[in-house]
């Protein structure tokens, strides 16, 4: 009974009565404050002074440094911290090889396994021990690159030689001027034979016999020579890219080459190669039938790689307006090629309703996709822009599979770990640097859009609204997210390609904005279906659709083309480009307040471009060649025909517009009171010209004709490597052919009243892609070889 009343009261109270307010009578009544007690006022404190500023300034470092400490935690929560690990590894490869000397093997270990205790004993302090695994990173780059340095151990030969030399041919590029340019594996060299004999090399000739193809053996007479260096300090290094890429020598056949029969059947590696070569000939020989003129040449490209058929022109037009990336398989082609695949796929299982609601045909699409873009690496050749993009694609696709987010800044770091392992000297290259800067910008940038909350609230339903009204919206839609992409990822890469090749496109964005839909809805699916379709002979009519999408894309190239301003922006320091490059990789993958501290680095890396000093005379590596900036943007040089290249590419470091070539006169030396940059004046093998700063600037063909510079000039450049001692006593800065042999390429700054600045390309002692340069004749201090006499034929290193 008593247990039955208390249950029927708890049952008649309220619970909502827990929720209102108590009665009045159970609030304390509201005190007085003159009841509270007092202190005297003799124990009254006063009120405390500010702080010295001494005490404030610790105030204010210890809350930054618990901030920081409290934002990388929540970085390192996030996962922010690995993104780094690829930009330390890439840091640490620059290192290497920045670096003024070769390190041995034994310092960099033990750094490493120092850097590692160090890192363990450090465990009681975060941010101590993230600043020597940071450290410990680096030092790993520098191993890896140094690794690979070994690794290739190219041999490469030291001096220019002519041999008979038997090979194996690799590659066979058909070139726009009509000559065929050969990669041959050395399998022999005879008169003379060479004692350091590189192992594969690249010679071009007028025309191959017929039946040559990938794996054929070929015999000819070859003059090879090593591969060149930069055209000017801080410039492309050639020698660089072709001791990585196992290249020894460059050349062209004097006589030959001529088929032979094969001395020995090569190995499985060799014969697939061969195989895989073959296949990329004959497509793009149906391509370019197929399709005819500059677009079967552009579409060979697009599909197996091959761009040597290109007319120079077309190569140009396509820079100048920033749609040369479209000739370079990479992540676009690969990315489109995939889509393309999947979007069939998932089409064609949409016609399948009962069996696409019960299977993950979106994974059946992206394994499709996978093994498309893989069999699309082979027939294009397995550049080092598709190998990089194919990985980075193959992350993504893999994580589809698993049901992971594709796009993601972890993806492109493992790709990009990947990368710098197997390849660390890509990360010396445009193409790593501009593919990797432009993605990373774009996923940060998506990144950073999808995070807003006015990107997160939910739109009307725009069914009820005209399809014109929807249509209209989705291609605005459309076109403002390729206009947003194209900024992004060329603000992104500008400072790259403004380093690499001087030169911007300023009608890029327009450019791209009307030639991209055309390329990736018209050009790049019709290029799929076609290899789809060529099996079965049906491939016609859609290759006929790809040439007339580059008909298109041709034209606009061109119109913009040819209103195009100069689109050279000189010289970029190195150091810029790094310090950008800080702030690209800091606003790119922190996700805290820790973004702002780009700004410092942007700033610094853009008064640094601003405040740049741009040489006043440029020397070629053989001495022959001499350009010397003028006051009215042109450049004036000492030769009448120069090398095209060479000068080009000075042109756009010294942002010239025009080149001075020389006068001959009966005098060469200018008057002291001449004008200056008149240009060079030659006579008798020695040219003269005036410098605005007031300094005579000479080039001599000999020492001999130098001598007679020696009262006037301050800048002597003498095509001689034999001559020792010029204008002793006297004070003129003399460059000889023996100089420029050993240390490159010149760039001379004029000071008034004081001597030349000279800063060379090279610096001793050598790295592994440079010994070479020490055994030339040149370099030996040795004149020309000559025949006249010669009875035998002549040794390598004479």
């Amino acid at each position: 009974m008593a247990g039955g009343a208390a249950d029927t009261v708890r049952r008649d109270v309220s619970e909502r009565s827990f929720l209102g307010a108590p009665p009045g009578d159970v609030l304390p009544a509201t005190a007085d404050p003159a009841s509270f007690p007092t202190l005297p006022s003799s124990r009254i404190r006063p009120p405390l002074a500010a702080p010295p500023a001494k005490n404030l300034l610790v105030r204010i470092g210890t809350r930054l440094t618990r901030g920081l400490a409290a934002a990388l935690s929540t970085e390192a929560d996030r996962g922010t911290l690995f993104l780094f690990v690829p930009v330390l590894l890439a840091a640490g490869a620059i290192l290497y090889y920045t670096a003024p000397g070769e390190p041995a093997f034994y310092a960099l270990w033990a750094s490493a396994v120092t850097l590692a205790v160090l890192t363990v004993m450090s465990r009681g302090n975060r941010l101590i021990q993230l600043a020597l695994l940071s450290a410990l990173i680096v030092m790993l780059g520098v191993l890896i690159a140094k690794f690979e340095s070994w690794r290739a151990g190219t041999k490469v030969i030291g001096s220019e030689i002519s041999t008979r030399l038997t090979g194996r041919v690799v590659l066979i590029e058909h070139q726009a001027n009509g000559r065929v340019r050969l990669t041959v594996d050395v399998i022999a060299t005879a008169r003379p034979v060479l004692r350091h004999a590189p192992d594969r090399v690249r010679v071009s000739a007028r025309e191959i016999p017929a039946g040559v193809i990938a794996g054929s053996e070929v015999v000819g007479v070859a003059r090879l020579r090593p591969p060149s260096g930069p055209v000017r300090p801080d410039g492309y290094d050639f020698s660089f890219e072709s001791y990585f890429d196992g290249i020894g020598a460059n050349g062209f056949f004097l006589s030959g080459p001529d088929l032979v029969e094969a001395s020995a059947a090569p190995g499985f590696a060799a014969r697939f190669r061969a195989a895989v070569e073959n296949t990329r000939a004959a497509l793009a020989r149906h391509i370019r039938e197929r399709i005819g003129g500059v677009e079967g040449e552009i579409a060979a490209a697009l599909v197996v790689g091959v761009r040597a058929g290109i007319p120079e022109p077309v190569n140009e037009a396509l820079r100048r307006t920033g749609l040369a990336h479209i000739l370079s398989i990479s992540g676009l082609h690969m990315a489109l090629v995939a889509a393309t695949i999947m979007g069939a796929l998932r089409a064609g299982f949409a016609l399948f309703p009962d069996f696409a609601s019960r299977r993950p045909v979106k994974k059946y699409a992206a394994s499709a996709a996978l093994v498309a873009i893989a069999v699309y690496l082979f027939i294009s050749g397995s550049a080092v822009a598709a190998e990089r993009s194919f990985i980075m694609l193959a992350v993504m696709l893999t994580a589809l599979l698993f049901d992971r987010a594709a796009l993601t800044m972890r993806n492109l770091a493992i790709a990009a770990l990947v990368v710098i392992v197997w390849s660390p000297h890509e990360v010396a290259g445009p193409s790593f640097q501009m593919s990797f800067a432009a993605t990373a910008a774009l996923i940060g940038a998506y990144a950073w859009w999808s995070n807003r909350e006015w990107m997160r609230a939910t739109t009307p339903d725009d069914f009820h609204r005209p399809l014109a009204f929807r249509l209209v919206r989705k291609g605005l839609h459309y076109a403002g997210g390729l206009a947003l992409t194209s900024l992004i990822a060329g603000v992104a890469t500008t400072p790259y390609g403004a380093y690499h090749f001087q030169r911007i496109s300023p009608f890029s964005l327009a450019a791209n904005l009307a030639a991209m839909p055309v390329v990736s809805a018209v050009v790049m699916p019709a290029a799929v279906l076609g290899m789809v379709a060529m099996p079965f002979g049906l491939d016609g009519p859609v290759f006929d659709l790809m040439g007339k999408g580059l008909s298109v894309m041709l034209a606009i190239a061109e119109w913009f083309s040819e209103r195009s301003p100069l689109d050279a922006v000189g010289i970029v320091p190195p150091g810029a480009v790094i310090i950008l490059t800080i702030a690209l990789a800091i606003s790119a993958l922190c996700t805290t307040w820790l973004r702002l501290a780009a700004l410092p680095f942007l700033c610094v890396g853009l008064i640094w471009i601003g405040g740049r000093q741009t040489p006043d005379v440029l020397v070629s590596e053989d001495a022959r060649l001499i350009a010397m900036r003028l006051d009215d943007e042109n450049v004036a040089v000492n030769r009448s025909r120069p090398s095209s290249f060479t000068i080009q590419n000075w042109q756009r470091a010294l942002q010239a517009a025009d080149v001075m070539t020389p006068k001959n006169q009966a005098f060469a030396k200018p008057e002291v009171d001449g004008e200056p940059d008149m240009g060079f004046s030659c006579q008798s093998g020695l040219c003269l010209a005036r410098h605005r700063s007031g300094a005579v600037v000479a080039h001599a063909g000999s020492g001999e004709s130098a001598k007679a510079a020696c009262d006037t000039a301050d800048l002597i450049v003498v095509d001689d490597a034999s001559v020792q001692d010029l204008c002793a006593g006297k004070p003129v800065a003399v460059i000889t052919k023996r100089d420029l042999a050993r240390r490159g390429s010149a760039e001379i700054f004029l000071l008034p009243d004081s001597a030349p600045a000279i800063d060379y390309a090279i610096s001793e002692p050598y790295r592994p892609w440079h010994s070479q340069r020490q055994f030339s004749r040149e370099a030996r201090g040795l004149p020309p070889y000559r025949r006249l006499g010669q009875t035998s034929a002549p040794t390598e290193n004479d």
